[in-house]
């Protein structure tokens, strides 16, 4: 490939693509070992694994690998008040929980972060790369991550918050830009004021730290990697691409989903977890997300606890109309195929970009 950069250098890949690290069950040890293979660096999303399912996962990716692999949890958050009232939040997923056969909704028991336990398992996994959302670590978890020898990546979607990871510590920063699909990594700005489009957040953050930087937010092929290269970025991560694969953990009805919607089908919702995320459009998403009953949603993660046995239930019926269909804004660019297929697409289609651009007509 004629594009290598600081961090396909560093991180040992042939090509400055990046799987993004999308945690619920997509980035099976399968996707994360066949992108690597590829030469390209695959994530594992361990943010909602317990430890011991941290290490299966890990050791199933070493078995099929021996290149470099990333891993990412989210960073702490406060845990949120439990709720004065809620009752509309039950009462708005009844009529749901019936539709599907399940039981009456209750409240979670527990939505305790485990991220200490789930550090150390991290820690053991044999991950050449940590990367974390939602935040800044502790300095303790950066301290045990440096002792490891890990690269540290963390996510920013505004300069102000690129400056803040600068400044505790990472080897790079993610620029997600609002096209991205699922959460927001946003953390230390107003979510509305910081959906700051790829093509605008990249160069500003190239400008404002000395850390190489990832761009995210739409990405789909290789045209979006060189122009994210031309920004000034060093690598670009790409999630909703990789959706479709063949090796993905995600149900047959969202790859269907991303497969069959379009560019304008998506949006940023407070439905299915309590935090902004954007995803393709659907029944839930429009009945549940209703500006004038906030209260029918509880903070996050307490209503990704109390929606998931709802999508759970949803996958195994294949009810897309009920499950969280995370997507980018790019999803018209979606192919179906297996994961080695799509890196050396994007590998391709790079390369063809790149010459155009350095041998014009």
């Amino acid at each position: 490939m004629v594009c290598q950069t600081v961090l396909t250098k560093r991180l040992q890949l042939a090509h400055p693509i990046i799987q993004a690290p999308m945690a619920g069950g997509a980035t099976t040890p399968d996707l994360v070992a066949a992108v690597c293979e590829a030469g390209a660096l695959g994530f594992i999303g361990a943010a909602y694994l317990q430890p011991a399912q941290i290490l299966e996962a890990s050791q199933a990716v070493r078995t099929r690998t021996a290149r470099p692999f990333g891993i990412n949890l989210f960073a702490p958050l406060p845990e949120p008040d439990p709720p004065a009232n809620p009752r509309p939040a039950l009462e708005r997923l009844a009529p749901f929980h019936a539709e599907l056969g399940l039981p009456e909704p209750t409240l979670p028991a527990s939505t305790t972060s485990k991220f200490s336990e789930q550090l150390a398992a991290a820690l053991e996994s044999g991950a050449s790369v940590f990367s974390f959302t939602f935040g800044v670590l502790p300095e303790g978890a950066i301290r045990a991550i440096r002792a490891r020898g890990m690269f540290l990546i963390g996510t920013a979607t505004t300069v102000e918050e690129a400056r803040d990871l600068e400044a505790a510590g990472v080897d790079a920063v993610v620029a997600q830009g609002s096209e991205a699909g699922a959460h927001r990594g946003t953390f230390a700005a107003d979510f509305d004021a910081a959906m700051v489009g790829t093509i605008a957040l990249v160069p500003q953050v190239v400008d404002a730290v000395r850390v190489p930087v990832i761009a995210s937010g739409g990405i789909m092929d290789g045209r979006g990697i060189a122009a994210a290269l031309a920004l000034g970025a060093s690598a670009a991560q790409l999630g909703t691409a990789f959706l479709t694969c063949d090796e993905a953990g995600v149900p047959e009805a969202h790859k269907a989903a991303i497969l069959s919607a379009r560019e304008h089908e998506t949006r940023v919702t407070r439905a299915f977890s309590g935090r902004p995320a954007r995803g393709i459009i659907n029944r839930f998403m429009v009945e549940v997300d209703r500006a004038d009953a906030p209260e029918t949603i509880l903070p996050y993660p307490l209503q990704n606890a109390l929606t998931r046995p709802l999508r759970n239930a949803a996958a195994k019926q294949g009810r897309a109309e009920f499950l969280s269909l995370w997507a980018g804004q790019g999803l018209r660019l979606a192919r179906r195929q297996a994961a080695r297929d799509l890196i050396a697409r994007l590998a391709d289609e790079t390369d063809a970009v790149m010459r155009r651009l350095a041998m014009p007509d």
